[in-house]
């Protein structure tokens, strides 16, 4: 039996391969510009699908949609806000003892570069004499010992504090779209699923599979999600506990910004260690025990961060943790710490979409287990 001839219409043509790179180049250039609405937008549709089980549940009950929809929103900002009262006063006294921070980090830095045996002492020693060196051999006067110039004053730490005040300013910003825009689709309900279904075309067929892709849409960001809440949940009680034993003050404080943090993959485990290293260093005074702390730390961070919750995600969106990596880079690049978090869940809906494209099915399958 002969194997089925390839015609060439079955064969992408070059220039249909360009098409293709051009194409996908434009969605990445569009995305990058629109990221001020985009951002909104998907956290807001993320958001949505996290609390709709929650908001049919009271449905079930017989309460209204738009009723329970903004029941559920407002206790979650409740939840949110009760938290931040908690910590607020351990929050307040670490911010406080910046100052004393930096002056304590200045001096231990001065300190270790006056040491006899300091690789940098040895340097400016073998430059010194070279340079003498040099002037004997031409005769000339030797150089004097060149003194410190002043320079410029470094950035005023007000300066810095108004620039992350603006920062989270806007991070703020984009969380209320986002909320607003989940409060209108949670109280739509199903309105926007049966316009898709309306719109996939008048064939049953085409309608049975976006009511499948739909439906696959769902279980993958809910599962994302709950992952992540697991996973940022035993992150703050191991790192809570760990500095309880070792005796670190505002264990809670900083319990639950290592919870927090690790919602970014990869930089928010970086930002916790080095904050929490500093903080032992105010404590203990010797930079052996911050640097002790620190990798207890990054050790529990990296063990659940960058393993459990990798394994796990790619258990949840069937994916290989491969991909998943390569995906929080690009959209990290793409749209910086919201793309960190936003990376994952919008991988595992592409690929539920491919799977259901004919077109898309090797796509599918690279990020497959």
């Amino acid at each position: 039996m002969k194997a089925p001839e390839v015609t060439t219409r079955d064969r992408w043509r070059p220039a249909e391969v360009a098409l293709v790179v051009l194409a996908a180049l434009a969605v990445i250039a569009v995305a990058k510009w629109a990221q001020a609405f985009l951002i909104p937008l998907t956290a807001g549709m993320l958001i949505a699908y996290a609390l709709k089980p929650v908001v049919g549940a009271l449905e079930r009950l017989h309460v209204h949609r738009v009723i329970g929809a903004v029941v559920v929103l407002a206790a979650l900002t409740a939840t949110i806000a009760g938290g931040i009262v908690l910590i607020r006063d351990d929050a307040i006294a670490a911010l406080a003892d910046l100052p004393d921070a930096a002056r304590k980090l200045r001096l231990a830095a001065q300190e270790s570069t006056r040491g006899p045996g300091n690789p940098i002492n040895h340097v400016r020693q073998a430059g010194a004499e070279l340079s003498r060196a040099v002037a004997e051999a031409i005769g000339g006067p030797l150089p004097a010992t060149p003194q410190a110039a002043a320079g410029p004053p470094p950035p005023e730490f007000r300066e810095w504090g108004a620039a992350q005040s603006s920062k989270l300013i806007s991070v703020a910003a984009d969380l209320g779209l986002a909320a607003l825009l989940a409060l209108f689709l949670l109280a739509a309900g199903d309105t926007f699923r049966r316009k898709l279904v309306a719109l996939a075309g008048p064939t049953l067929a085409a309608r049975r599979i976006t009511v499948e892709l739909l439906d696959e849409i769902d279980a993958q960001v809910q599962r994302y999600l709950l992952v992540m809440l697991v996973t940022n949940t035993l992150l703050g009680l191991c790192i809570w506990l760990l500095l309880s034993l070792l005796g670190m003050e505002r264990a809670a404080l900083w319990a639950t910004v290592a919870g927090v943090l690790h919602i970014v993959p990869y930089a928010g485990t970086a930002v916790t260690t080095v904050a929490i290293g500093i903080a032992a260093f105010m404590q203990f005074g010797t930079p052996a025990s911050a640097l002790a702390v620190s990798v207890a730390v990054f050790a529990i961070s990296s063990a659940i961060g960058m393993g459990l919750l990798s394994w796990l995600q790619g258990r949840a969106g069937h994916m290989n943790p491969v991909a998943v990596f390569v995906t929080l880079l690009f959209f990290g690049w793409l749209w910086g710490g919201w793309g960190l978090l936003l990376g994952a869940p919008l991988v595992a809906i592409f690929r539920a979409i491919a799977e259901r494209l004919p077109s898309m099915q090797a796509v599918g399958a690279l990020a497959g287990p």
